[in-house]
This record gives structure tokens, sequence and C-alpha cells, in this order.
């Protein structure tokens, strides 16, 4: 059986981004702030130089599937604190509009 291939992907770690591993929890601190998250699953996480890695330690089924997941959090967690997130709202059809006024939206449909 292969490794996850989202998980096999290392982690650029760009310049401003601290990551540390302590005691199997994930802290992430940069420009825009903190994130932690506890890592879950048989894995091996290590940080060289710029690049953060996932590994599984054995060849089961869970390990496989946490591989990715805590992959991808990580990785979601890098971009957390160096650009933030976005949510974008799409409307499309005929006779429908929305406009943001201050913190609210307003829908005309």
């Amino acid at each position: 059986m292969s490794m996850s291939r989202i998980g096999k992907l290392p982690i650029t770690i760009p310049k401003g981004v601290t990551v540390t591993i302590v005691d199997g929890t994930i802290r992430v601190k940069g420009p825009k702030g903190e994130l932690q998250k506890e890592c879950v699953g048989n894995l091996d996480v290590k940080v060289e130089g710029n690049t953060l890695s996932f590994t599984p330690l054995d060849n089961e089924r869970q390990t496989k599937a946490f591989h990715g997941l805590m992959r991808a959090l990580a990785n979601n967690m890098v971009t957390g604190v160096t650009e933030g997130f976005t949510k974008r709202l799409r409307i499309v059809g005929v006779g429908y509009r929305g406009e943001a006024k201050g913190s609210t939206i307003v829908l005309s449909v």
C-alpha cells in the first residue's frame, strides 16, 4: 500500500513563521496570530530547516487517513497565520442581488 499523496508533500514554512512541536501538539506562530492543533494518528512530525513533514509510523488504514488530514490541517494553519482566511459568496441566477452594508448582507431575492 502507498502513503497518502497529500501527506507526502512537505509544507514550506514562509519567513516570519515559526513551527514548534511539543508533546504531539503542532504550534504555528506568524504575523496574523498563533494556531495550535494536537497531532492525531501514529505520525512522526519533523521540522527540518524551512519545511514541515509528516511520516506514518505504521501501515494501518487509519494512520494513512490521518497522514493526509494532519498535513492538510497544518498547511491551513500556516496559511491562516500568514494570509488569513476570506469567505466569498456567489449569487447565481437572474433577478438576484446582494450587497454588503457594513457587517450585514442585504439580499434581494
